[in-house]
């Protein structure tokens, strides 16, 4: 073949190659991936808006942070704060025998304190799988000499006792070195340069894979994607494609993502840490609107989310109380968490807690569960909850003996919620003027509104 041949045949495979790539990018644009039509066209099924229903009437349930890290006693993110190498810190699995853990008596002491679901740590920033797994043995059953699935136990005991269940899982990893390093775990010793996105989003997959299949979760509750929000570039977390995944294993299955932002689409609940939606006092959710998806608070017990031996200061009774009742009032429900001690065991001060606010639902849950946020936003004095035609106006600080509302709904009726005794009130356009009989004492002062 000659030189002008030669440049001819290149010129003409070159052209093909074109043709074919431009053809190829034809169709691959006006097809698009199974992801990202299901991200763009989302909506949900009916089960998984029963589901949503389901959810937002339970209002109260039990966040648990447990793992390898509880051996340390020093939070979940003791690995991160104290830079200990990953080969180091996973020795801890060596010798991570809870023989203390008892499901029954957690889910037990969960259901009288009133608990519609559990939230448990399926895998946080540590790597450390909590359940059976055969995508890693870094996991409870392969990687300790306790041996025994903690999840499936879990899981089958909130079954029995009728506890939703729900799972916490991480985007993020600090063990692992396909994990491209965000902003956190950066000491842990990995190499950078063995990072892979599409080997680790293939290990996530197959991860979550299993505990739908295997565990048959009522939702999924993500974390960490704020560990790339400093990020130059937009980190791409392929959550179209993985919402799509989930939706596909499992169409009832609710996804929720603690991003701190407003919902992307084919998230089904929307979470506000350490704050009740509309707020920012923690300063998490500034760049989050709320949504009409079933609103989530979780908040925890003490200062820490997993177990550290030198935090005491749990919340009190009345705290956790106003904390739930606030949430109820935004139509949110309270995620309340516990930090299981490295033995299996709950801690004696948790546990007194549960008591408490189970004596505390046992009288008042009928204004909590299954209700909306009332008619009256929040107020300093507190909020209103509704159910049917019954508004339950919590009162949880005055100082007076009569409560204003600028409520519009027609009132035929007053209550002392607690002692059932009717109260004076009048109403005007303005609204009503409920004379309660007494200056509020006590966590949350309930008044009924019989309304028409």
């Amino acid at each position: 073949m000659n030189i002008m041949q030669t440049v001819t045949h290149r010129l003409l495979v070159s052209s093909i190659r074109v043709f074919s790539l431009a053809v190829l990018f034809a169709i691959l644009s006006s097809t698009p991936s199974m992801a990202d039509e299901a991200a763009s066209t989302y909506q949900p099924s009916e089960s998984n808006l029963q589901a949503r229903k389901a959810f937002s009437e339970r209002r109260f349930g039990i966040f648990l942070h447990w793992g390898i890290y509880s051996m340390f006693g020093q939070g979940e993110w003791y690995m991160n704060n104290a830079g200990i190498h990953r080969n180091e810190y996973a020795k801890a699995a060596q010798g991570f025998f809870p023989s203390r853990f008892d499901a029954k008596a957690w889910v037990t002491a969960f259901r009288q304190a009133g608990a519609k679901y559990i939230c448990f740590t399926t895998r946080h920033h540590d790597g450390f799988s909590m359940f059976a797994t055969k995508q890693s043995d870094y996991n409870i059953v392969d990687g300790t000499p306790f041996r025994r699935d903690v999840l499936r136990e879990l899981v089958d005991e909130c079954r029995r006792q009728g506890l939703a269940v729900h799972f916490y899982y991480s985007h993020l990893d600090w063990t692992r070195e396909d994990y491209p390093v965000g902003r956190s775990g950066g000491r842990s010793g990995r190499d950078r340069s063995k990072a892979s996105w599409p080997s680790y989003f293939s290990f996530m997959n197959a991860q979550l894979t299993e505990l739908v299949k295997n565990y048959d979760p009522d939702a999924l509750w993500f974390d960490g994607m704020w560990d790339h929000d400093g990020d130059s570039t937009p980190f791409d977390w392929q959550l179209d494609e993985q919402y799509a995944l989930l939706h596909s294993l499992k169409p009832s299955l609710l996804v929720g993502n603690n991003h701190h932002l407003t919902p992307f689409p084919g998230e089904d609940m929307q979470f506000f840490e350490r704050d009740l939606p509309g707020e920012n006092k923690a300063g998490f959710s500034g760049q989050a609107s709320v949504s009409v998806l079933p609103l989530e608070t979780c908040e925890t017990m003490n200062g820490n989310w997993g177990y550290s031996v030198q935090d005491q200061n749990y919340k009190s009774v009345d705290q956790i109380v106003r904390l739930l009742v606030g949430a109820a009032g935004k139509g949110a429900n309270l995620l309340l968490n516990i930090g299981p001690m490295p033995n299996g065991e709950l801690p004696s001060l948790s546990l007194e807690r549960l008591q408490g606010v189970g004596k505390w639902l046992e009288q008042n849950g009928e204004t909590i569960y299954g209700t909306v946020a009332g008619d009256v936003p929040t107020h300093p004095w507190g909020v209103t909850t509704r159910k049917g035609d019954r508004l339950f106006v919590h009162i949880m600080s005055h100082p007076d003996s009569s409560l204003f509302l600028p409520l519009k709904a027609k009132v035929r009726k007053a209550l002392n919620f607690q002692s059932k005794q009717p109260l004076r009130f009048s109403q005007s356009s303005e609204g009503v003027l409920v004379h309660l009989g007494e200056v509020p004492q006590g966590a949350d002062f309930i008044v009924e509104l019989q309304t028409k």
